[in-house]
């Protein structure tokens, strides 16, 4: 019995043995590393170009060999070494057919001997890395990853490997453009990072198509798990926490003030809550550990860019005009915002996973979803900063159509020009993307640091708003007024006050112009009420005894200028005779202006130079030399 079992297990065995096919490499050119290996790709794996089911062995004379067992009668193959960027091809480099196998053809169908011309010619990039971080671990093994191997971390075809220089290699075969790229350890955990420690985004190569061969000096500044303490704030974050500190701050304060721009500071109140939550979350989503866990802490940020303008919007006017919106109306300012929530919301849907390598690998959904929010909400912005310009500049022609002082509202014009400086730097950042996708240049750092610079100017606005909010006293308000960066406005004009005038057309025709400015310049030279600092059209007009409509026609037509410049105009002629006179010689310039009716050291300066040419420092010292 023994001695039938052994027959027929030596008959068994030799049936295998004939019915297997053994594939031979009798000769091959250089292979990319020192350990990279041969792999069949064919149908019979699906074909897999780097199947570790299907890798060659070498036997003692270095001749590479593979055995398929279940000999089949014919299938198609290629030979690669582990992924289709490295696979055979002729001398010259040109793509080969498919090989063919085909037992009926064969004088030996159980052995197949193959010879290896050449690789395909695939662009060859050379990468020196010629800088390690300090802390990066003796024993490290480095890995080169990017969207030439689907961005394997551990890939042994592309691992890198230290020269006796000191420089460390690696070679990548690819015709991808372009080449995107980063260094690892071995695990998405201790990717290549900034010196900081936050994330850096994917390096970049666009190929020329002359270049068949390139060479890249690289310098890794740090990893990202492999932080210095003293780098973990860096001086931009603690700018960016101090305009969030800022902002919690005033948004305690700013409801205690007593003063009579409430309403108008609920909308600032509101506006400073928002734009410092999205300063917070842009600086903590730029920091590996709170990316990793909280993802899509890095979609929030985005927001802003349809949320901030509106609400700026409405605290103008409040601020500036006596309105009440419609609940209705406001919806719709905020309608584009809405929309944003809709289009992100099936990023906020996705795996952490998911979405980390989307980021990573620059998902083309993704990486379109942020162009074309970006291009809509520059738009967006660039319409209400007009918009915001053009209100602006309407208060204060009518202001100075009914009041004789300054307001500090200089601020805002600070904030409109800080403003102007984030839209020309988005606009930059836009142009640089185009410049780069045209000419095919890595624009990756430039626009990296457009948006930093864009983020940190943003941040400076808590400052201004928040300071002036809390010292400005009440603001006047106008009536409202719709407007529109596309043509006049929309609106009747303006009415002051909460009294409506009815302009009797009869007695307006009848009325004559230099009987009436006679009358008005009278009671300016009898009464002095310029020395009033908060004389307004109104006031004045109850005193002369004259409908304010017809005051304000009398000064507009008959001295050719408006309220504020008119009222102005005698409290210049008042301190210049002032400062003739003895009695004076004791004061102040400052203190003589703020006599004759200036609110301000600015309002009396700038008054003084528009009407007399010189600053009221010349004009003392010119009267001193006169005399």
């Amino acid at each position: 019995m023994n001695k039938v079992s052994a027959v027929l297990f030596f008959v068994l065995l030799t049936c295998t043995a004939f019915a297997q096919l053994r594939i031979e490499v009798v000769a091959t050119p250089p292979l990319a590393t020192p350990s990279s290996s041969l792999y069949l790709a064919s149908d019979l794996n699906n074909w897999s170009p780097g199947d570790p089911n299907y890798r060659f062995r070498k036997d003692t004379s270095g001749v590479y060999f593979i055995d398929i067992p279940k000999n089949p009668t014919r299938f198609e193959f290629k030979i690669t070494q582990g992924n289709w960027t490295m696979v055979e091809g002729d001398s010259a480099g040109a793509p080969l057919r498919n090989r063919l196998y085909d037992a009926s053809s064969l004088p030996d169908k159980n052995l197949l001997q193959v010879r290896i011309n050449g690789w395909e010619q695939k662009i060859v990039y050379t990468f020196i890395i010629k800088k390690l971080p300090e802390n990066t671990p003796h024993d490290a093994q480095l890995y080169i990853t990017g969207n030439f191997n689907d961005w394997e971390a551990a890939n042994p075809l592309y691992k890198v490997y230290k020269n006796v220089d000191g420089t460390y290699r690696t070679t990548i075969y690819t015709e991808k453009d372009p080449v995107e790229y980063k260094f690892t350890r071995g695990e998405w955990n201790s990717i290549e990072g900034r010196a900081s420690g936050k994330a850096r985004p994917n390096r970049l190569i666009y190929r020329d198509s002359k270049i068949n061969h390139m060479s890249v000096d690289v310098e890794i500044d740090g990893w990202e798990d492999l932080t210095a303490s003293f780098h973990f704030y860096s001086i931009y974050d603690l700018l960016l926490l101090f305009a969030v500190f800022q902002g919690i701050l005033l948004i305690i304060a700013i409801p205690t003030i007593q003063n009579y721009n409430r309403s108008a500071n609920r909308w600032l109140v509101i506006t400073i809550g928002v734009a410092s939550l999205m300063i917070l979350l842009r600086t903590i989503g730029s920091y590996r550990e709170a990316a990793q866990a909280f993802t899509k802490v890095l979609l929030m940020p985005d927001f802003i860019l349809f949320l901030y303008v509106p609400l700026f919007y409405f605290y103008l006017q409040k601020l500036l005009f006596n309105q009440s919106a419609k609940p209705v109306r406001q919806l719709l300012f905020f309608l584009p915002a809405i929309l944003q929530c809709f289009v992100y919301l099936p990023f906020f849907l996705m795996g952490e996973r998911t979405l980390q390598l989307s980021f990573m690998m620059q998902d083309w959904k993704l990486m379109g979803v942020f162009l074309g929010t970006g291009l809509l909400a520059l738009a967006w912005n660039t319409y209400f900063w007009f918009l915001f310009r053009k209100t602006f500049r309407f208060y204060r022609e009518q202001y100075q159509s009914h009041f004789s002082y300054e307001q500090n509202l200089n601020y805002l014009n600070t904030v409109l020009f800080i403003q102007a400086i984030c839209l020309g730097l988005w606009y930059f950042l836009f142009i640089m993307l185009g410049l780069g996708h045209w000419f095919e240049f890595d624009v990756t750092q430039i626009v990296e640091r457009s948006v930093d610079a864009i983020w940190l100017a943003f941040s400076t606005i808590t400052y201004f708003v928040g300071y002036f909010a809390i010292h400005q006293p009440e603001i006047f308000k106008i009536s409202p007024q719709a407007l529109s960066i596309f043509g006049e406005i929309k609106s009747s004009p303006v009415v002051m006050g909460s009294e409506e005038e009815v302009i009797d057309k009869k007695v307006e025709q009848a009325e004559d112009l230099h009987e009436a400015r006679a009358q008005v310049e009278d009671y300016m030279i009898k009464h002095k009420p310029y020395t009033n600092p908060k004389l307004s059209l109104n006031e004045l007009a109850g005193k002369i005894k004259l409908p304010p409509h017809t005051l304000s026609k009398v000064i507009n037509d008959g001295f050719d200028k408006n309220f504020f410049d008119f009222i102005n105009s005698y409290r210049v002629d008042e301190f210049k005779k002032r400062v003739d006179n003895p009695k004076f010689k004791n004061y102040t310039l400052l203190s003589i202006a703020y006599e004759v009716g200036f609110n301000s050291k600015t309002a009396f300066n700038r008054s003084f130079k528009k009407m007399t040419g010189q600053t009221p420092r010349d004009y003392y010292n010119e009267s001193r030399l006169e005399e």
